[in-house]
């Protein structure tokens, strides 16, 4: 049976990196909305050229692009053990159509965490990836719309998914192998149950 992860947090938290590195140790796809929009935009295809303009602004896409994106990769063999939602959902509507898409598929949202980082620190972590990344959307200004938009769908989604399950709460501010093991130590007990 697959395991279907939810890893909520702000813009720079970490939840790619703990992503990919759960990735390659249990064999889970990350699905990330933001890395799968931005493939799109290096295709120049038709809907990354539109997702462009939406991203640069620090906005958000149409549910209806994103739900299609995610679907298509949920039926994919490279899914088959299981995946780690980044960045997605990030309204209730979504939620409601990601738990109806897997419960056709006799899946489910196994575990949820969410990482916590403190402000400061992400401005810097931003800073320093639009170096390293040349990421178009990681700036100070759009950084600060991001946020405020996380906050607003976190505080819609998290109580949402906290109901029928407890959310797991990760320091982000720990060392990159500290926070893994707070995922795996969660991971284990998420296998186990």
């Amino acid at each position: 049976m697959p395991l279907n992860i939810i890893f909520f947090g702000p813009p720079g938290a970490g939840k790619g990196t703990q992503a990919k590195i759960i990735e390659d140790k249990y064999g889970l796809k990350q699905l990330s909305t933001g890395d799968m929009l931005r493939a799109e935009i290096k295709a120049e295809t038709e809907l990354g050229l539109a997702a462009k303009k939406v991203m640069d602004r620090g906005e958000l896409v149409s549910d209806q692009i994103v739900i299609d994106m995610i679907a298509g990769r949920v039926d994919s063999p490279e899914c088959a053990k299981g995946v780690i939602f980044d960045g997605f959902p990030r309204t209730e509507a979504q939620a409601l159509a990601l738990d109806a898409m897997l419960k056709a598929r006799g899946q489910s949202i196994d575990i949820v965490m969410e990482l916590k980082v403190d402000d400061g620190a992400l401005v810097a972590r931003i800073e320093k990836r639009a170096k390293e990344e040349g990421r178009s959307d990681d700036n100070v200004e759009a950084l600060k719309n991001r946020l405020a938009q996380y906050r607003s769908y976190s505080a819609e989604v998290l109580p949402y998914y906290n109901a029928p399950r407890e959310i797991a709460v990760i320091d982000g501010m720990a060392p990159i192998a500290d926070v893994t093991v707070q995922i795996e130590n969660i991971l284990n007990l998420g296998q186990a149950a």
